[in-house]
């Protein structure tokens, strides 16, 4: 892969799903399907918005290590980012990513005690595409 960043950057934008996974408290791997990120910086910071009593909200909390996943299913390409999710729910971070519309999912508005930002650092990937794999740091 000559440009990991554009490439992957790529992808990134034009999914439509996105997959998040966590580690339960007795350490088995559990895997979500998520509406694509609000925000990306490069690769290595990736932006996302859920509710603050979900689940994986406190998996995270418990044990921060994660992965995300975006497919392109048309061309059969995919990346598989490992790091680490901080759960944010200080107010610069939810305006941040806060878009009209968002008070369907916290009808409270920005100031939603249930709605908070997923930050994920990514630290190593792996690409699949053209029936191979190749890892990469981030």
């Amino acid at each position: 892969m000559r440009d990991v960043e554009k490439t992957i950057g790529n992808l990134i934008d034009k999914v439509d799903v996105s997959f998040v996974g966590s580690i339960d408290s007795e350490g088995f791997p559990n895997q979500k399907a998520m509406l694509p990120p609000r925000k990306r910086e490069g690769i290595k910071f990736i932006y996302f918005t859920t509710n603050t009593s979900s689940m994986r909200v406190s998996q995270y909390k418990e044990n921060p290590k994660a992965c995300v996943y975006f497919c392109d299913k048309r061309f059969f390409k995919g990346v598989m980012l490992k790091g680490t999710m901080e759960v944010l729910e200080d107010s610069d971070s939810k305006e941040m990513i806060w878009r009209e519309g968002d008070t369907m999912y916290y009808p409270l508005g920005v100031t939603d005690p249930d709605y908070c930002v997923l930050k994920f650092a990514a630290h190593k990937g792996r690409f699949y595409s053209n029936y191979r794999s190749e890892d990469f740091d981030v």
